[in-house]
Formats: C-alpha cells, structure tokens, sequence
C-alpha cells in the first residue's frame, strides 16, 4: 500500500500543507519581526510621523493593560450631565490633597479613534460596562451603528425620570 497511487497522492498533499505551515511560522517568526523593526526605525527618522505613531503604539499597549480594580470600558458624564461618552480608563490617580480616587478616562473619537480627549472624572461618577475592549472599538468606529447589545447608562434620578 506504500507504493499505491492514493497513497503518494496523500503524503504529497501533506508535505505540502506542513510545508507551507513551517514557512509561514518561519516568516512571521523572524522575516516578520525584522520587517516591522525596520518600518519602526523608518518610521523614527521622519520628525512628525514619528510623534504621532509612537503616541498611538503607548495608546494602543495602555489599552492592552487593565487597570487595577477598575472595569477599563467606562460611561461618563461628556459634555454635558445628560449625556454619555464611551471611554476607557488608563489610570486610576490620587488626589493629593483629598484623597479622592479619580480615573484618567480617555474618550476616542469616531470614526478615528486615535484621537479623543482625556477626561479625569471621579471615580464615582464613572458608569461601569460589561463591554470589552473591542466591542467598545467597534461601537465607536462604526459610529454607533455597530453595539454589542445592552448598556449600563447610569442610574436615572426621580428628577429625570420626571421630564417628558
């Protein structure tokens, strides 16, 4: 049966399937980085592109870390206190004179989320979600249209729930 037609057909078939693999794992493995050390040190020489590119890779790893004891997709309260932003926590800060816990709170915009703004928000006035990062990234570039389905808006005052 080593000699039967099927068989070579086969192996050959499988030679080159795992072939393929170890080439692509190869070339990511090593062509892969050498290529993106090369674009980063490209990208380094050029004075303007290179600030932009470089805050948007510190942007992109901060959102990669969770901060502690803080759900990273957040609500707040942007611009005004009717109204609900989606933002991610960076950081949770110290008020140094009170004590108070207050939450870095980066709000992208849509459809470029690489730019935003940086709020610094109580931390009791951040709104947790149970969004991750993605589905948040998603909501956001696609402008809404895109929703990971329910959202925690906030608690609603006897006030609010009073107005037409």
């Amino acid at each position: 049966w080593l000699l039967a037609p099927w068989f070579k057909s086969l192996l050959a078939a499988l030679i080159t399937v795992l072939s393929l693999y170890l080439l692509g794992w190869v070339t990511t493995r090593v062509l892969g980085k050498r290529l993106v050390a090369l674009f980063e040190s490209l990208i380094e020489r050029i004075p303007l592109v290179q600030t932009v590119y470089g805050a948007t890779k510190k942007l992109i790893s901060a959102l990669q870390q969770k901060p502690d004891n803080v759900q990273r997709v957040v609500l707040i309260e942007f611009p005004t206190p009717e109204m609900r932003a989606v933002g991610f926590v960076t950081q949770v800060l110290t008020d140094e004179k009170t004590g108070r816990k207050l939450a870095a709170v980066y709000v992208p915009t849509t459809p470029n989320p690489t730019s935003g703004y940086l709020e610094i928000v109580p931390l009791e006035r951040v709104v947790s979600t149970d969004w991750s990062v993605d589905e948040a990234m998603t909501f956001i570039i696609s402008g809404g249209t895109v929703s990971p389905g329910g959202i925690n808006y906030g608690s609603v005052t006897a006030e609010e729930q009073a107005k037409p």
